[in-house]
């Protein structure tokens, strides 16, 4: 369970992006400037705070050089999580953006009124949702240290090229340096936040 008066690390300054979009970018080639293709991996299970199964589905679009997820409820009610060009980034990274998304639902983002893009609120479900992800890749999938490096690279990576000041990269790879370290299990993390909610399901 995240410690009393927790509150991640991670701070990001207003700009004309979201997180939800998961900064992937493509490896690029030297010369060719286009992207390195990836394998895509397989989607992880997930469900949200309500018990309901969370469907992955390929939809691809926009720039090719950009791998994304999304976290919503589709047109018939049921929740979702669209990835977009995920041979875009490496596996690694494919599995974080796959557990960020996740998050959204496992904590009731996805249910609750979305805060205003870039407001301190939705920068901390941005934050909360890294965590969840970092502490699910490190409990579930085995990532040792090597293994979350090759995260924060991709991150870093693909924040530089998308404009993000040297701060802000550097704010959100502390704080799932943090959460990696210092948090247990991350059904203890999402518990205690959906407690912090009102949502914890008896």
């Amino acid at each position: 369970m995240p410690p009393r008066g927790f509150i991640p690390r991670f701070v990001l300054p207003a700009i004309g992006l979201t997180l939800s979009m998961a900064y992937s970018s493509a490896a690029m080639g030297q010369d060719a400037q286009t992207p390195t293709p990836y394998d895509v991996v397989n989607p992880p299970s997930c469900a949200n705070n309500k018990g309901e199964a969370v469907r992955f589905i390929e939809r691809n679009g926009g720039s090719s050089a950009m791998a994304a997820g999304m976290a919503i409820r589709d047109s018939n009610g049921k929740p979702v999580v669209y990835r977009s060009n995920y041979a875009a980034t490496p596996p690694e990274f494919q599995r974080f953006i796959d557990r960020h998304e996740c998050a959204h639902h496992q904590t009731g983002d996805v249910d609750r009124p979305h805060p205003p893009r870039n407001s301190p609120e939705h920068l901390m479900n941005e934050s909360i949702s890294d965590c969840v992800a970092i502490l699910r890749l490190r409990d579930e999938d085995g990532y040792n240290r090597a293994a979350f490096d090759r995260v924060a690279a991709a991150m870093r990576h693909d924040m530089t090229k998308i404009g993000f000041p040297e701060i802000s990269i550097g704010s959100r790879i502390g704080n799932i340096d943090n959460c990696y370290s210092k948090y247990g299990s991350p059904q203890d993390f999402i518990d205690g936040i959906l407690k912090h909610r009102g949502l914890l399901q008896p």
